[in-house]
């Protein structure tokens, strides 16, 4: 079984409790019994691989738990009104000797509950074995080979924040085809989606770059006029927390009351397509820039249990009012389930109070989508995906936002126009070389401003991720920002290498970085160092004075006030009567483990992630110097916290240091929307400030 080390490890330690360390990734080619799958990409090198995540092979006992925690499981397990719903209407539901077909049965709770309403446990546990584990794809399984006989119940939970995504529609389908009995019965029972129209400008922010560089005037076209879908977020639900959005002083407004879009049936065969017209009166003057979707599952025939993953300002809807007293509260947050948000093109739809607007729904297999319409049988022509530009990009919606923000825009374009002096004060009068510039990542508008910047510089974009698609962009918005494409070379690294060092007076002036990597979405903050790898490498093929952007790089830490995160990461005991204890290592539980384990680092938006609080100063763990090549690193630093609470964890991110001179900064800290950072949370949640202990160190160390 080959290994591979991770290349780059962070280590934190805590005083006030036991070291923390940050698990190895490793590469597992096996395909045993008990297996299952996930695909991780190496944020360092951009490759992708599946993984092979073992729990009978006793040398692999870190691996599971440093790849399952990044995963709903441990979550999903907390969430302790899904499980009430759903034992309570499999009690409702499993009231004979049946023959039941867990779909999807994850670590066998459902299963459990199930055998435990037909009379199959006892003290000592399931009797008879009566359970029995199949490890098949539903669609792989057999009557009469792998299940005695066509089943008379089917419990499952393949459900994602859109419904759709797990698959829930083609597996619905053949187990009705292939493995259920005619008219069996089910749990959940059905599942209808709703949505709601909204004005939110950071929604706006999201997706409507045309607006956010209109407003910039800075000079530099991403969006060439013309072609403005050149970038583009994709036609698709997001799923996203909304909770943390406020609903007042105009930061979301509701503009119009729920709505109904789709039931699906989960006691017969679902259709693989079905499209829906809606009528939706405005009940205010406003701009739609969004849809927010949610669902609510039934779970019960009878109707008498229901969940619901609407946001905190719905509390149930008003078709099930009459069920207040049986429905489950939506009011817990969770992460494994959240709100979809599907994004208006362009700038969004004008509406007025108490006039309606017509809207298209389509829902396929895996996903639902939307289209406003003019009238009841045209829909809207302001589109601007009706046809796919050469070079089309698809960014994240963050990403978008952030190449939006005039702050950041003018931040980075003051860094890069410093530079470019730096570089033409210092070279020879007599030197006929034109300056070479790196963009080590996959960041266009680097690639972009560099070029429309500098007249003279020779622009080698490395786009590790995006490839030719980077390429096939600025060939598209070459013109608009006034550079030539000869005066832009496509190498990749190793070919860059052999080529500079073949010529000895061309070198590398101006080595830059946002940091950003294409497809890089949920790693942790010093996984995005991959360009200090690069540059390390390239070393021998540096200008003696050559210049670095970003030239520093500054771990930072806080002590913060985390409890939904740390509800939904705490260890599992008794989960609805059954002991789930024997998955915590496994799954990266924290709180209540032997001393010796260590939670996970995770990377989250914390601006997103249910109530907290900042309990400390923010104080300098490391500093990472990419002016020189990548070697270990170690500090320690005292942290006083400021506000007294329950401190479950501190959250880490880098700020980064564009100029030598320290005059710019970009921080990336759990005030701002646009990056993920780091939770580290503690093995028990210890009370400081006024009450408490009053202060703590932190020890780290970075290592490749």
């Amino acid at each position: 079984m080959d290994y591979l080390n991770f290349e780059n490890e962070v280590m934190l330690s805590v005083v006030l409790k036991p070291l923390f360390t940050f698990p190895r990734r490793r590469r597992m080619t096996s395909a045993a019994c008990g297996r299952m799958f996930q695909l991780q990409t190496d944020p360092l090198t951009g490759k992708s691989e599946w993984l092979v995540i073992e729990d009978e092979d006793d040398q692999l006992q870190t691996t599971p738990k440093s790849l399952l925690a990044t995963t709903s499981y441990l979550d999903m397990l907390n969430d302790s009104r899904r499980n009430a719903a759903y034992r309570l209407a499999i009690d409702n539901t499993v009231t004979t000797p049946s023959h039941v077909l867990d779909i999807g049965a994850g670590t066998g709770l459902l299963s459990m509950m199930a055998a435990r309403a037909m009379g199959l446990f006892n003290e000592k546990g399931c009797h008879g074995g009566k359970i029995r584990l199949i490890n098949k794809r539903s669609d792989e399984l057999e009557v009469g080979l792998d299940i005695p006989s066509r089943a008379d119940i089917l419990v499952s939970e393949i459900l994602d924040s859109e419904l759709l995504g797990e698959g829930l529609i083609p597996t619905l389908q053949h187990a009705h085809d292939k493995l259920l009995v005619e008219n069996p019965q089910t749990v959940p029972y059905r599942a209808t989606t709703y949505g709601q129209l909204v004005e939110c400008t950071y929604l706006w922010e999201m997706h409507d770059l045309v607006h956010g560089e209109a407003e910039a005037s800075d000079g530099i076209h991403l969006l060439p006029s013309g072609i403005p879908n050149l970038l583009a977020v994709k036609k698709k639900q997001f799923a996203m927390h909304f909770d943390k959005h406020p609903t007042k002083s105009g930061t979301l407004i509701q503009l119009s009351e729920p709505f109904k879009v789709f039931d699906f049936e989960f006691w017969r065969r679902p259709d693989s397509f079905r499209e829906a017209d809606l009528h939706i009166k405005a009940k205010s003057d406003g701009t739609v820039h969004a849809i927010i979707s949610w669902w609510l599952l039934q779970l019960d025939s009878e109707g008498t249990t229901f969940y619901s993953t609407g946001p905190n300002w719905i509390p149930y809807p008003s078709d099930v009012k009459e069920l207040k007293t049986s429905f489950v509260s939506s009011g817990d947050w969770c992460d494994h389930w959240k709100q979809c948000v599907w994004f208006i093109p362009s700038s969004g739809l004008p509406v007025s109070k108490d006039k309606e607007v017509w809207l298209h729904a389509a829902h396929t297999e895996t996903s639902i989508s939307y289209d406003f319409k003019t009238s009841c049988n045209e829909k809207e022509d302001a589109d601007l995906d009706l046809h796919t530009p050469d070079g089309q990009l698809f960014l994240s919606h963050e990403r978008i936002a952030l190449y939006g923000d005039s702050c950041w825009r003018d931040l980075m374009l003051n860094a890069i126009k410093n530079a470019a002096h730096a570089i033409s004060w210092k070279l020879p009068i007599h030197q006929k070389v034109d300056p070479v510039c790196l963009v080590a990542d996959d960041s266009i508008f680097l690639a972009v401003s560099v070029a429309h910047l500098s007249k003279t510089s020779q622009v080698m974009p490395l786009f590790p991720g995006l490839g030719n698609k980077g390429m096939q962009y600025l060939q598209k918005a070459s013109i608009a920002n006034s550079f030539t494409m000869d005066r832009i070379e496509f190498v990749r690294r190793k070919e860059l290498l052999s080529s500079l060092q073949g010529s000895p007076h061309r070198k590398i002036d101006l080595f830059i970085a946002e940091p950003f990597y294409y497809g890089n979405d949920n790693v942790l903050p010093w996984q995005n160092l991959r360009f200090w790898k690069e540059r390390t490498l390239l070393d021998p093929v540096l200008s003696k004075d050559a210049l670095l952007i970003p030239c520093r790089g500054l771990l930072k830490a806080c002590a913060m006030h985390l409890p939904d995160v740390w509800k939904s990461c705490c260890c599992l005991k008794e989960i609805e009567g059954f002991d789930n204890s024997v998955a915590n290592t496994t799954l990266g539980a924290c709180g209540g483990l032997p001393v010796t384990e260590d939670s996970p680092f995770l990377p989250y938006f914390i601006w997103q992630y249910g109530e907290t609080k900042v309990l400390s100063e923010t104080t300098t763990v490391l500093e990472f110097d990419f002016s020189k090549p990548m070697s270990p690193c170690s500090g320690k630093t005292k942290v006083q916290f400021r506000e007294s609470g329950m401190c479950h964890g501190f959250v880490l991110w880098i700020d980064y240091v564009m100029d030598t001179e320290n005059n710019a900064v970009l921080s990336t800290g759990p005030d701002k929307r646009h990056w993920k950072q780091c939770v580290k949370l503690l093995n028990e949640p210890v009370e400081v400030g006024h009450d408490g202990l009053s202060s703590t160190e932190i020890e780290a160390s970075f290592e490749w």
